[in-house]
């Protein structure tokens, strides 16, 4: 047992639900696709969201879930590697209440603010 099982658990649990995430974007932005293929305009429908506006909303949600997968997935790499919880720049521990709230953090406070990142 190590300092960071209960964090890598988390990591893990959080990773099964951005894929599962990402399954249900998949599907959504297919059917929208296939919307888009048929040449249902609904560009001007008064009652509903257009299918540019939904694709757009979906990719962007999409693209905001890849993102988190990848760090998450950063962050169990670096769980497997042994530098989980050291500042990607100034090599000091990451404050273990950083880690608990942000446990894709790669820098520490102090770090974060000098590069102009949310702390």
């Amino acid at each position: 047992m190590t300092e960071f099982d209960d964090l890598e658990r988390m990591l893990h649990a959080r990773r099964t639900e951005l894929m599962l995430r990402r399954g249900e974007l998949d599907q959504a932005v297919a059917g929208l696709g296939a919307l888009r293929d048929a040449n249902n305009d609904d560009e001007h429908d008064p009652d509903g969201a257009p299918v540019s506006g939904e694709w757009s909303r979906l990719t962007g949600i999409r693209h905001d879930t890849e993102s988190e997968l990848a760090a998450t997935d950063a962050a169990l790499d670096r769980i497997s590697a042994g530098t989980f919880g050291v500042c990607a720049s100034c090599g000091r521990p990451i404050a273990p209440a950083r880690l608990t709230a942000r446990p894709t953090a790669t820098l520490c406070i102090a770090c974060a603010e000098r590069a102009g990142r949310r702390p």
